[in-house]
């Protein structure tokens, strides 16, 4: 007789939180995504295995992705900690003015 441990199956999902200037910050999931794209010099998509979206507004880069790449590295980052650690704080090199999810 099997038996199975359901632990193994339990996913944590991890964040990022993101300073949004004039609003609280906001928390972006780090699981399940599948790419993050430069759209603009000011727009960075995240998109998920789902389907759903996160499109990030920020200031015009100094240099071209990155923005996108200190998020890819931050969600690394993120990835690695202990499953206790969920949130883990994101400083973008430049502000974020906007998030939308879809």
């Amino acid at each position: 007789m099997h038996f199975i441990n359901p632990l193994k199956f339990l996913i944590m999902d991890k964040f990022l939180s993101v300073p949004v200037t004039a609003e609280t910050n906001f928390l972006v999931s780090v699981s399940d995504v599948v790419a993050i794209t430069r759209t603009s010099t000011t727009v960075n998509v995240i998109t998920y295995n789902s389907g759903n979206t996160a499109t990030i507004t920020s200031g015009t880069e100094v240099a071209v992705n990155d923005f996108r790449d200190a998020l890819q590295n931050a969600m690394v980052l993120a990835l690695e900690t202990s499953w206790t650690n969920v949130v883990f704080t994101f400083d973008p090199p430049t502000a974020v003015s906007g998030i939308v999810i879809a």
